[in-house]
Formats: structure tokens, C-alpha cells, sequence
């Protein structure tokens, strides 16, 4: 059976396009409440692009080193399925919700760095690997090696950097269980190009095609 690689889009703002990802078979959806960030979000936005999600959907609240009241009032007006820290937040602290949680490691700080933080948090249900170093945001389209990856003991998404030109590239090189974008689908912060969304799921679908089994790690 062919390996089906998982897609997130992250950064969402808008109903239109929270609506346009549900229609391509997005598999999860990611909206940010990290302020400062060009993605931002407060709660009582995020509870009216909560109503054009889609059934069957996967909703991902993200977070970077938030105070709990943050967190609390974002599952209240979002109702999230998954967390995802981007943070220097403790395994303790993760958990601390009740939900499922994604942790992000910083590739920029190389493959020895991500592994041994990874370590850290056994309780995770999947790592995303992004190319920033730590302390920085997501987001900002930083590649970096798809040949040089950590060993981990969960499922991980890959991040940094992604585009409907190299995605497929780095599907068939890397083999993740899944790929997140968010600048790379954008015409500006926030604001995602519709022509984009479609052709990034159609060249993961189509290195789909190339992956006989799934990844082994």
C-alpha cells in the first residue's frame, strides 16, 4: 500500500481559506496565537474560523512559550484536537491540557540538538522539524537539510522552507509522515494564495506515488 503523507496548513486567518483547505483533504489545520506573530490570532477570532472548518478535520492551536490562560481561553473559543508548541515549554507543561500535542524542534540548531531534546518529551504524539533555531518563530520559510534528519521515536511532520516547487522533492527524499506549511502557500503573511494550496497538495499526492511503503525509522 502506498504511503500517505499527512498535510498541515498553518498560519490561517481567514474563513475563505479555512474552507478551501477542507474542500482539497487538508489533513490538519493550524492557527497561531503567538503574539507578534504576522498570523496571530486572539480567541474570539479564532471562534469564527472555527465554524468554516471542515467535519473530520484535525485543529491545531499553536503556541510559543504562552502563559496558561492563553492556552485555556484559545481551546475554549477554538476546541482544538491537537496542540503544538514551538517553545521552550517543558513536557510538563504540554501536557498539562489534556490534549494530544505536537512539539517543534529547531533544526537550525542541528540533528545531535533535536534528538537530544526530543528525548525530553515522551509523552508527545509527533515532532516537527522546522529550520529555525531556537527562540525563533516559525514560519519564516528556513530550509534546511532534508538529507541530515534525527532519529525520533514518534511520527514527524517536516517544516521550513516548503513550496509547491520543492515539496515534492522533499517528500520523496525525506519520507515524513507528514509536511506543514505556511508561508510557502501565502501571496502575503496570512493571506494564502489559493493556486498555491492546490498545486502544494497536488505535488504531495503525486510523490505519493513514489513512495512504495512508509518510512521506517
Amino acid at each position: 500500500m502506498a504511503h500517505r503523507t499527512r498535510i498541515k496548513f498553518c498560519g490561517l486567518t481567514r474563513p475563505g481559506d479555512v474552507r478551501l483547505a477542507g474542500e482539497l483533504g487538508v489533513d490538519a489545520l493550524g492557527f497561531i496565537f503567538v503574539p507578534g506573530s504576522r498570523r496571530a490570532l486572539d480567541p474570539a477570532q479564532a471562534e469564527s474560523l472555527r465554524v468554516a472548518v471542515p467535519p473530520l478535520s484535525q485543529v491545531v492551536a499553536l503556541f510559543m512559550d504562552p502563559e496558561e490562560a492563553l492556552v485555556r481561553a484559545a481551546i475554549r473559543a477554538l476546541r482544538p484536537t491537537l496542540l503544538q508548541f514551538h517553545g521552550r515549554e517543558e513536557a510538563a507543561f504540554c501536557e498539562r491540557f489534556g490534549l494530544p500535542y505536537v512539539k517543534t524542534l529547531a533544526m537550525g540548531e542541528g540533528v545531535a540538538a533535536a534528538e537530544s531534546l526530543a528525548k525530553r518529551y515522551p509523552s508527545v504524539d509527533a515532532f516537527l522539524l522546522d529550520g529555525h533555531k531556537a527562540g525563533e518563530q516559525g514560519g519564516q520559510g528556513a530550509r534546511f537539510d532534508w538529507s541530515d534528519l534525527p532519529a525520533l521515536p514518534k511520527p514527524w511532520l517536516l517544516a521550513g522552507g516548503l513550496t509547491p516547487d520543492n515539496v515534492f522533492e522533499a517528500v520523496r527524499q525525506s519520507r515524513p509522515f507528514g509536511v506543514d506549511v505556511s508561508s510557502g502557500i501565502e501571496s502575503a503573511p496570512g493571506l494564502k494564495d489559493g493556486e498555491r494550496m492546490i498545486r502544494f497538495v497536488e505535488e504531495v499526492r503525486r510523490a505519493d506515488g513514489f513512495i512504495a511503503d512508509p518510512p521506517v525509522r
